[in-house]
């Protein structure tokens, strides 16, 4: 292969990333407000033809994945960012459950859209593991230093975690709760899961 038609090569893939990104975007912008957005919504909204989404999805249900997980990538760095691994496991604890809920809490609408991908709960638990395998090192973290509890087992506390998570969200989607109002629920509730020793 040439060095022109190699770089040519490199250039589409480059563009055909960008339109990827243009697409998963627009449909965490749009899918909150309209969780039952057609492809050729989501297609208007990118400001790309309905062809070019279908030459990269071929269902709505393949392009829903791909959200999920630009969500996920969005919530894992987060999560990085906040640092869980580093001073008082307590202190790591509220900063994590915090870094999660913003990323959560601005896609809660969209969740109902996703659910459809993953109509078992072995697939959400598995999607999640990134998430799950910080809050556990954390978990691992807090236990040998005494300020968590160790009463029950490591993947059950993060998978308990994860369920909150998604309650939280599914009581905001649903307008039970504000978002701010199960922040601060989340911030009390968290610390009483993981048994954290005042």
């Amino acid at each position: 292969m040439s060095e022109m038609a190699s770089r040519g090569g490199r250039a589409k893939r480059a563009d055909a990333q960008r339109s990827i990104a243009r697409v998963l975007d627009a449909a965490l912008t749009l899918l909150p407000d309209r969780p039952d957005a057609s492809m050729g919504d989501i297609a208007r909204a990118a400001g790309v033809a309905r062809q070019t989404v279908y030459a990269h999805f071929d269902s709505r249900e393949s392009l829903l994945v791909a959200v999920a997980g630009r969500a996920l990538e969005q919530a894992v760095e987060a999560i990085d960012a906040a640092e869980p691994d580093t001073g008082p496991p307590a202190a790591a604890l509220e900063r994590l459950t915090r870094a999660w809920w913003d990323t959560v809490q601005r896609r809660a609408r969209v969740l109902h859209a996703l659910a459809g991908a993953f109509p078992h709960a072995e697939g959400i638990h598995d999607f999640h593991t990134p998430i799950l395998s910080r809050v556990e090192r954390l978990v691992r973290r807090g236990r040998r230093s005494g300020d968590f509890a160790s009463d029950v087992p490591v993947g059950w506390l993060a998978t308990s975690f994860l369920a909150v998570m998604h309650a939280a969200a599914d009581d905001v989607a649903a307008g039970r709760m504000k978002a701010e109002a199960a922040g601060d629920a989340l911030e009390r509730t968290v610390p009483r899961l993981f048994g954290v020793r005042c």
